[in-house]
Formats: structure tokens, C-alpha cells, sequence
């Protein structure tokens, strides 16, 4: 990934390559072109010409990426038009021929070739979602589709073959190492760096069976690799990821969780803590792999360093304070991830109808947990929803063994891989029989974490209306109706006193952001973000 940002030169080509002056020329392409101005990386040039955008590879050699022959440099450009029309064909075009010589280069002409462009479309700066977050620009529903894409992506992307030598515990473990050993060389932030290699090797150990497991799963993909804000487009109201990291297959070759956990940091950062849990929470209900938020903290960690080796590297060149503070803030953020424990668990309760799921979205967002929605779950099982679950059951998917399964086996392992991840867990359910509650009970005392449930209750109209209307509009993943609804109210089993003594209740007078407040305080008064 560049280390540095691009940077704008001016139009004069004093001091410039020149085959990059000559390319300044308005002459040098086959179209009318616009004011044309340079960017540059320490990789690369993109020169912009108002239609199009053209990015030459510059003849450097990095040790992590090599483009010092011009056939490492076409090879390169083939590989990243490849890798970024998977997601967006429509801004990356073509390879297009430099003609010759260096002095006279141009686009158009029959001389020599003497190095490739990857022509693009050109966009507006002011559209990369890192400018559209600045501005308060990004909306739920943009993230959703865009946790829907990713999700669809990224099931789809080529499966690492589990005798490779992508997505093995090695491979896991040396970028991070490599982080840690670039920052070691700073005296100044020893301490917090040593402790953070000790974490490493601990974790590791605890981990390396799960990475392991991981690949044979099928779950090291070739992904985008460099998945942040910056590498981002808001277009017609969609975001659409390009720039995917192309000069190093092992940065690629990845676990969907350690994607997903680039982008929900740089989120966090930017101030977008609720959309980021929204973000992931959307994910997994998409994919199903809750089960890979045991990692979390480890690829949480691992990509704070990123930002934080970059930002001691820029430091070095610049001596610029302000590097040296964006190093210590991301290190403080590695460092709050190792430390991070699961602050405790939710359970809803109350009949269909009663707004448990309209209000553990909020709460979700609110309080950065992980939220598992039984009616999602139980459909998964049967292959009804999303990615299917590692094994699939038949028959009647209400049935009372069906909801055993659910509620003694699955829903409680799910909870089990999220809490492991440093999260709150969220548990949308009826929770209208005893024996359903109980397992998250014990999970509690064996996490020795609080646990709250959120009894919710409205007039019995309300309830029927509010069913009416879903299933008119089609769209929830509940099949209960009306007549399920007169079952569950004859039958529901009511919390017990040591319940009760947990609970707080919702109605819908309740004020929400009230409920958040007392929820927070019965977790522990912790800070409900992610980060």
C-alpha cells in the first residue's frame, strides 16, 4: 500500500521525468483534454486529463514492490486492471501504450512503446468517501448496500488453495511482525511496542489452531486488500471500491475478517463509530461468519499498526510532530484492542410485534455490538438466508428441536466468537421460554459479564398492526403472524424474579437514547464504541 499521499505537482515540467513532462502536452493524447495536472505516490504518476485519467508505474524498486523494468511495470499494470474491474469495470478501461521517445511521448503516434498506462475515468476528488465523510455525507442505507456488495464480493473472489502459502498461520502473523519490527526501531515508544510483541506471541499460540481452521474453511480470499476510505467512490448515490492492492499477493490473499476490519477502523476514526458497527453488523448477517470475530482482535490490532508504521515511517522523513502524534494514537489503538474484553450481554425479550428488532438496531449502533437475530439464524440453518450455515437441517423450521438447536448450540457459539472478538452481544429474540434464556445466563457467568434484558411490551393492537404491516411489506426475516402471535401470548413464560432484577423495560413511550444511558451503566459504564 502507498505510504505516502498523493501529492499534486504543477503543470511545469521543470524537473519532471521526461516522458511524465512530454505527457503534459494536450498533443500527447488522442482526445481533447482539459486543464492536466499530475499526482503522484512514491509509486506511481496519474496524470489527469479531464476525461481520463492515466497511471504510469515509476521505475523504482521498494523490496516490497519492484517496477524497475518496464516489463515488471506492464505486468503490474495488467494485474491491477484485472484485480480492480472485478469491482469497478466501468472507471477502469484499458492498458494504453506510451509511445516513444522519452521526449516526445505521447498516446497517439506509431513510435517505439516505451512504457504502459492504465487509463481510468477520471472522477471528482471531492467524491472519495473519506471527503464525503468529512462533510457528513455517508447515510445508512449507503452503508448497507455497500456491506450487501462487499459481502457478495467477497464470496465470489477465488478460494486459497489450503496447501499454499497464502492465509497460513505464517503468513497470518509476518505482516504484523513486520509492523512491530519497523516500529521497535523507535526508542521513544519502546515500551507500549514490546508489549504489544508479547500480546503477539500469546495470541498467536491461542489463534494458530483458528487460523489454520480458517484456511481449510475456504475462507482466505483474494480480496481488495487496502480496503479504506480513501480507496473509495461515492457515484449516484453508491459507493463503488477501487485501487486494490496489486504489487503484493500475500496483502491480498485474505481473510474476509481482516478486510472488514481496515475499513471499520478507518470508519471509527473518521468518526463514524455507529455506521462502522452497522457496517459489520450488516456483514455478518449477510455471510454468516461470526464465527471469524474470534480473530477480530488480532486483525484489529494488525491494521492499527498499519496506520501507525506508516505514520512512524512518514515521521522519519518529515520530523514533523504531527506524524509522531497520529503514530502514538493508532499504537494507543492496537493496544486498546489487545486489552479489550467483551463488556457484556443483551437479551431481548418479548413478543412479535413488541419493536425488539426496530430497537436492537439502534441499541446495536449505539452500544458497538454484535447483534444475532434468531428468526436471521433460524432461516440460515435451512439455507433460507444469506451464505448457509456450515451444515444445513430439514424438516420444519419452527419446530421445538430446530429451536433447541438454535438456542442451545448455534445462537450461543455465535455469542461465544463475538464476545471472544472484544464485543457487546446483542441477542434479538422472543426469549419467550425459560429454557431459551437460560444458556446466555450461564455464558454470562462464564464470561463474568453483566447481563441486561431488554423486556419490550406494547397494546395488543399495536402488536397486530405492527404485524400486519410487515407482512405486507414482505421484507423482514420474521415469518411470524397474527395467529403466531395469539400462540406466543398464551404461552410466553414470564421472567423470573433474578430476571426481573436484570431487566429494564421498553415500551413505546420509552425514550430510546434514555434506555441507551441506562444500558451503558448496567454494562459498566464502558464506552459503547468500537474502538
Amino acid at each position: 500500500m502507498d505510504t505516502t499521499s498523493p501529492q499534486s505537482i504543477s503543470p511545469e515540467p521543470n524537473g519532471l521525468d521526461p516522458m511524465i513532462a512530454a505527457l503534459l502536452r494536450p498533443q500527447a493524447y488522442p482526445h481533447p483534454t482539459g486543464m492536466i495536472q499530475v499526482l503522484q505516490t512514491h509509486s506511481a504518476w496519474v496524470i489527469l486529463t479531464g476525461p481520463y485519467a492515466y497511471k504510469i508505474k515509476k521505475p523504482v524498486n521498494f523490496g516490497f514492490l519492484d517496477f524497475s523494468t518496464q516489463a515488471l511495470r506492464q505486468q503490474d499494470s495488467e494485474e491491477e486492471l484485472r484485480l480492480n474491474r472485478r469491482l469497478f469495470p466501468e472507471l477502469y478501461l484499458d492498458l494504453q501504450p506510451v509511445h516513444g521517445p522519452p521526449s516526445q511521448a505521447s498516446f497517439c503516434g506509431a513510435g517505439p512503446g516505451i512504457d504502459v498506462a492504465l487509463r481510468m475515468r477520471q472522477f471528482d476528488q471531492d467524491q472519495l468517501l473519506s471527503a464525503v465523510v468529512q462533510r457528513g455525507g455517508l447515510t445508512p442505507a449507503m452503508i448497507d448496500a455497500l456491506a450487501d456488495e462487499l459481502s457478495g464480493f467477497q464470496r465470489g473472489a477465488a478460494v486459497a488453495p489450503a496447501g499454499g502459502a497464502f492465509g497460513t498461520p505464517t503468513a497470518v502473523r509476518s505482516p504484523l511482525d513486520h509492523n512491530l519490527a519497523v516500529l521497535r526501531e523507535a526508542p521513544d515508544i519502546a515500551q507500549p511496542v514490546d508489549a504489544l510483541c508479547r500480546w503477539v506471541d500469546q495470541t498467536f499460540q491461542q489463534l494458530e489452531p483458528t487460523f489454520r481452521q480458517r484456511l481449510e474453511q475456504g475462507r482466505i480470499r483474494e480480496g481488495h486488500g487496502d480496503l479504506h476510505l480513501g480507496n473509495m467512490l461515492l457515484e449516484n448515490g453508491r459507493i463503488r471500491v477501487f485501487d486494490c492492492l496489486e504489487f503484493n499477493p500475500s496483502l491480498r490473499w485474505i481473510d474476509g475478517i481482516s478486510e472488514l476490519a481496515f475499513l471499520v477502523m478507518d470508519l471509527v476514526g473518521a468518526g463514524c463509530g455507529p455506521l462502522a458497527i452497522r457496517l459489520l453488523n450488516r456483514w455478518l448477517e449477510t455471510n454468516g461468519d461470526f464465527e471469524g470475530l474470534c480473530t477480530w482482535r488480532w486483525y484489529s490490532v494488525y491494521r492499527a499498526l498499519v496506520r501507525a508504521k506508516v505514520a512512524e515511517l512518514r515521521a522519519r522523513q518529515s520530523q514533523q510532530e504531527g506524524d509522531r502524534q497520529e503514530r502514538d494514537r493508532y499504537l494507543s489503538l492496537a493496544a486498546s484492542w489487545s486489552d479489550r474484553r467483551s463488556p457484556g450481554l443483551i437479551l431481548m425479550h418479548g413478543v412479535s410485534g413488541s419493536g425488539k428488532s426496530w430497537l436492537s438496531a439502534q441499541l446495536a449502533e449505539a452500544l458497538g455490538a454484535i447483534r444475532l437475530r434468531a428468526d436471521v439464524e433460524r432461516k440460515r440453518l435451512f439455507g433460507l438466508w444469506g451464505e448457509p450455515a456450515t451444515f444445513r437441517l430439514s424438516g420444519d423450521p419452527y419446530s421445538r428441536e430446530v429451536s433447541d438447536q438454535l438456542f442451545q448450540v448455534r445462537l450461543p457459539a455465535l455469542a461465544t466468537a463475538a464476545a471472544a472478538g472484544g464485543f457487546p452481544v446483542l441477542i434479538d429474540a422472543t426469549g419467550l421460554r425459560r429454557a431459551d434464556r437460560r444458556p446466555f445466563h450461564a455464558l454470562a457467568r462464564q464470561w463474568g459479564v453483566p447481563v441486561v434484558t431488554v423486556a419490550c411490551t406494547a397494546p395488543l393492537e399495536l402488536l397486530r398492526e405492527r404485524i400486519r404491516l410487515r407482512q405486507q411489506a414482505g421484507s423482514d426475516p420474521s415469518d411470524a403472524g397474527l395467529e403466531v402471535l395469539e400462540r406466543q401470548l398464551a404461552a410466553i413464560e414470564p421472567l423470573t424474579p433474578a430476571e426481573q432484577g436484570g431487566s429494564v423495560g421498553y415500551e413505546p413511550a420509552t425514550s430510546v437514547p434514555a434506555l441507551i444511558h441506562t444500558l451503558r451503566q448496567r454494562l459498566g459504564g464502558q464506552d459503547a464504541g468500537i474502538a
